[in-house]
């Protein structure tokens, strides 16, 4: 315990020493309550990257607490000192461009193992309440294994379930289930906030409600998620999972806007999860013939007389239970008489709730073994309104993009009033709005195929966005990464800034919070644009 001490008690004042100078004994606090401060060169280096492997911005220390309560004590910390210091909450570390970095200041390591993380609260199910309270840093993998023990499950979801519970409704959280139940920011009753003063709130509808809307897709600036109350629902046992094919795009949108239209009908007249994807090459539908499609007839894109040379994928899934196997196969085929798709291209298989959800971690592996998970990753989310989206389909899809995905895009729309808009997301104004995710994934060392490389997708992004910006498009980005104050007043417009500035103000006012997202600048020494961006 003794070397420990003293290892902690240097830290402390090394924090000091380069002029973070709170109370020491605050400081020192950090260092012997229940949570670990670290400057090891593994903690800092990690935190210095994310997933999107295009900047690096070193933090000074990485902070792993094991309650609220250290939390606040280090945001406290930074707040009563006399210059200050950035603090940025890391949940799984999934962000793209630097979000969760703190360059010169603290990282809050949210989730992962550990001495700290022995210590945080458990999710726990309140069965008869049908909520679950989850750590900030849980992943909701674990808030979903922890569900399923009591036959429950959250209502909304991400693809991808090895994300925190804090990063995903500090953007929203969306996925197939968005167009029925809304996106997870829109399935929480109540959270427990770390405000950039260091304080303990609360906060739901009823109380502080002020608080509450405006950290739900709030970027991580207005506090630190350390609880939320989620609402869950009863979990089916199994999925039927249908992939169609579409060569024309109006079919394709029209059936999906259908599709979500009918998210007020009875769970038996409408499916569970509407998604889609685009098909832009051979070699993306032929990767996804080998699993849908039996390998003796291979699919070739100009076999099924595509509008441009792109294919359409409508994804949908129907949730039931064993005890109503006999019933299913009528209600999807219900829901699929009317549809325009290829006839020939559909697909349907049947698997376990959880491992419908947990889809993308089977991929995740797969390219973890072949060493092509941690490379760059340029994702470019957008929202694009609904009048809009054939639009974007002909100058995008077949025109910028040429005939290289170099990873999966998403479209699927979504449906306006099912997002709360007291909340700090911003959706453009129709009705209907399509998420648009282009996925890609990079190389940087000059290998491979070109149309690969970091530096073409990077300009592609720029392309894709210039020509919305030309051709009047009024998309809005999801996740969204911009550099100038005149481009994030941009991103919100007038009226919903002078919110999010005022809210700012009144829980950040010394804007230490989240300064990755580089929203606000602090005046402090260090700050991201000190970042080595590649």
């Amino acid at each position: 315990m003794a070397p420990r001490f003293l290892l902690a008690l240097a830290i402390c004042k090394l924090i000091i020493t380069v002029g973070l100078n709170g109370e020491p004994t605050e400081l020192l606090q950090l260092c012997v309550g229940g949570g670990r401060l670290s400057m090891e060169r593994v903690d800092v280096e990690s935190a210095s990257l994310d997933f999107g492997m295009m900047s690096r911005a070193e933090p000074l220390a990485v902070y792993h607490p094991s309650s609220a309560d250290d939390v606040a004590r280090l945001v406290r910390a930074a707040y009563e000192s006399s210059r200050g210091f950035a603090v940025s909450a890391r949940g799984h570390g999934h962000s793209i461009n630097g979000q969760a970095q703190a360059a010169g200041g603290v990282v809050l390591k949210m989730s992962g193992a550990g001495p700290a993380a022995q210590s945080r609260p458990a999710p726990r199910v309140a069965a008869e309440e049908r909520y679950v309270d989850a750590w900030g840093g849980e992943l909701w993998i674990d808030v979903l294994r922890s569900t399923l023990e009591r036959g429950l499950a959250p209502k909304s979801w991400t693809d991808y379930l090895y994300l925190s519970v804090g990063g995903t409704l500090s953007n929203g959280g969306i996925s197939g289930q968005a167009f029925n139940h809304g996106p997870q920011i829109s399935n929480v009753y109540e959270l427990d906030v770390v405000t950039g003063k260091g304080d303990i709130v609360t906060c739901s509808e009823e109380k502080n409600s002020q608080l509450f809307h405006a950290v739900l897709g709030g970027l991580g600036q207005f506090g630190i998620i350390t609880r939320a109350r989620i609402a869950l629902e009863p979990a089916p046992q199994r999925v039927r999972w249908i992939r169609v094919l579409y060569s024309n795009f109006s079919s394709f949108t029209r059936d999906q806007e259908y599709l979500t239209s009918l998210h007020g009908e009875p769970a038996s007249k409408k499916f569970d999860y509407v998604e889609g994807f685009v098909i832009v090459d051979e070699g993306l539908i032929n990767n996804w013939r080998s699993s849908f499609f039996s390998p003796r007839n291979p699919v070739k894109i100009s076999s099924l007389g595509t509008d441009g040379g792109v294919l359409y994928c409508l994804e949908v899934t129907k949730n039931y239970d064993e005890s109503k196997a006999d019933t299913v196969d009528q209600e999807v085929e219900y829901l699929l008489k009317d549809l325009d798709f290829i006839p020939t291209s559909v697909f349907t298989t049947d698997i376990p709730y959880v491992d419908f959800l947990d889809r993308v971690h089977k991929a995740e592996s797969k390219l973890r073994a072949k060493n092509l998970w941690d490379v760059p990753h340029p994702w470019l989310n957008l929202f694009v309104p609904r009048s809009r989206i054939a639009d974007f389909d002909r100058g995008v899809f077949k025109g910028i993009l040429g005939d290289k995905a170099s990873g999966p895009i998403l479209i699927y729309p979504m449906n306006k009033n099912k997002w709360d808009q007291r909340s700090s997301v911003v959706t453009p104004e129709e009705d209907v709005f399509y998420l648009v995710a282009l996925l890609r994934s990079a190389t940087v060392d000059g290998s491979g195929d070109a149309s690969r490389r970091l530096e073409h997708l990077a300009d592609q992004n720029r392309r894709i966005l210039k020509f919305c910006g030309d051709e009047g498009i009024e998309v809005k980005q999801y996740l969204p990464h911009y550099s100038t104050r005149e481009e994030w007043t941009g991103h919100f417009g007038d009226d919903k800034w002078a919110r999010f500035y005022q809210n700012k103000m009144e829980f950040d006012p010394k804007q230490i919070l989240s300064t990755g997202q580089r929203i606000f600048k602090p005046d402090f020494g260090f700050y991201p644009n000190d970042a080595v961006s590649s």
